[in-house]
């Protein structure tokens, strides 16, 4: 895992649909996300990670050294990510059933700020 890419930094992006609830408000079981494999990975990103062989999508967090996976819905557990886990990539889009459930996710600002880590 590096700034430049996550993952293969030649893939294309790729969509996949929201399954249950563990990242509520922000996605809902069913939105569609967009994933980046090539979109730099970076403390609040979210992404998908294939962690055991089970692909699962969550906020990024690092703290002290330890890299952790949180769910928005406070009802799931937070996973620390131990290796071997691979980052499939970088959640850009999110859409839904309405035009309002549209959104983009830009991380570029917090990327180019010289506090972020």
């Amino acid at each position: 895992m590096s700034q430049s890419g996550c993952s293969a930094e030649n893939s294309e992006p790729y969509v996949l649909q929201v399954m249950g609830d563990s990242m509520e408000p922000e996605f809902k079981d069913g939105h569609v996300i967009i994933v980046d494999p090539g979109s730099p990975c970076k403390d609040g990103v979210y992404m998908v990670v294939d962690y055991g062989g089970e692909v699962i999508f969550g906020q990024y967090a690092v703290e002290n050294g330890r890299k952790w996976l949180r769910y928005l819905n406070p009802d799931h557990k937070q996973i620390e990510l131990i290796p071997p886990f691979e980052i499939k990539g970088v959640v850009i889009q999110r859409a839904g059933r309405r035009r309002r459930d549209h959104k983009h996710y830009d991380y570029m600002e917090s990327f180019n700020r010289p506090d972020s880590v």
